[in-house]
């Protein structure tokens, strides 16, 4: 199996040859060098590392200046980069199993260092898995974390929002551990499964996406062929 890294553009609608409106969500991702590739001897199972999107490389400041602000690429990320052949280094590396749901075809693709995956390895009517970073919603209640429906809004309730009970006092006189409660809600890792390929622009190196992927507009994705 084998994916490509992009960045999620947001969601539209296109309508089939039946005349079928079908809601996609569009995914851009442009050409991903491979910049590491792992055998099943080195690492126990087979993978490669692709690169993403480019970052701007730290310069030397001369006497006087100020190094410039925002994040910078140093001589670890530059020199891993010159290795696979990219002129600067990824903003963005993940790694992707080539043995993971192989499916009815057993067969490992073999890839080298250097070599470049695009949106063509896809084809309309796949089926495929995407893995985002759902959008971050800070400390929220149970209301809005869980969707616990909270108590009446009248008859002198003063909890209206509040979770209620969480254990008895006697036995066992603890939090039972995993109890729903307040708490960070979002930005965690997701995965949608059985996602639909309807269309693939080479061209403009974008993906079409049956349905709806986690993460907000322009968050990283990693869209993998399903098995």
């Amino acid at each position: 199996m084998i994916g490509i890294i992009g960045k999620k553009l947001g969601m539209t609608q296109i309508f089939n040859e039946a005349g079928q409106q079908i809601p996609v969500t569009v995914v851009e991702a442009t050409p991903n060098p491979i910049t590491k590739v792992m055998t099943k001897e080195k690492a126990g199972f087979a993978s490669v590392e692709l690169g993403y999107g480019e970052q701007k490389a730290s310069r030397p400041s001369k006497k006087g200046e100020r190094e410039p602000r925002g994040a910078r690429a140093h001589k670890a990320q530059i020199g891993h980069a010159l290795k696979a052949g990219a002129q600067a280094a990824p903003r963005v590396l993940k790694s992707v199993r080539l043995d993971d749901a192989q499916g009815k075809n057993p067969e490992i693709p073999t890839y080298n260092v250097g070599d470049v995956i695009t949106v063509g390895i896809f084809a309309p009517g796949e089926t495929v898995k995407v893995t985002g970073t759902s959008k971050g919603r800070g400390f929220q209640g149970v209301v809005k974390r869980y969707g616990f429906h909270g108590g009446p809004n009248t008859h002198g309730n003063t909890k209206h929002r509040r979770p209620g009970s969480i254990g008895p006092g006697t036995n066992p006189s603890r939090v039972i551990k995993g109890k729903k409660m307040p708490g960070h809600y979002g930005n965690a890792q997701h995965t949608q499964i059985n996602l639909r390929v309807e269309k693939v622009d080479a061209d403009r190196n974008l993906l079409y996406l049956r349905g709806a992927v986690a993460g907000p507009k322009n968050g990283i994705v990693l869209v993998r062929k399903q098995g």
